[in-house]
């Protein structure tokens, strides 16, 4: 079993910056791909960012060049650093992470409660 907890969200101005965080309660040594989600009001959840144990990284169209994603091992937290933030980045922002479950055999996708990013114009 893996906890996720975020947190870093809150209310930002258009052009301003924000740091979310992923802390798990299990080494991310031992986690596979790690991923920030977000869903705004009336939306689809939506793939906003991944990051392998490599350290290999994907963003989607709307943030590349904007957010960057990083992972930590020494203090197992997932970041999300998002600058010149827009009020279409508004959304709950949620954290994912993939676990191989050795006594099941398989992979397993365990998510965080979310937290709230509000961007003003």
């Amino acid at each position: 079993q893996v906890q996720l907890v975020e947190s870093g969200g809150g209310l930002v101005q258009a052009g301003g910056s924000l740091r979310l965080s992923c802390a798990s309660s299990k080494s991310i040594q031992d986690l596979n791909d790690m991923y920030w989600y977000r869903q705004a009001p009336g939306k689809e959840r939506e793939l906003v960012a991944r990051i392998n144990s490599g350290g290999n990284t994907y963003y989607m169209d709307l943030v590349r060049g904007r957010f960057a994603i990083s992972r930590d091992h020494s203090v197992n937290i997932m970041f999300l650093q998002m600058n010149d933030l827009k009020p279409e980045d508004t959304a709950v922002y949620y954290c994912k992470a993939l676990a191989w479950v050795a006594a099941s055999g398989v992979f397993v996708d365990y998510w965080g409660q979310g937290t709230q990013v509000t961007v003003s114009s």
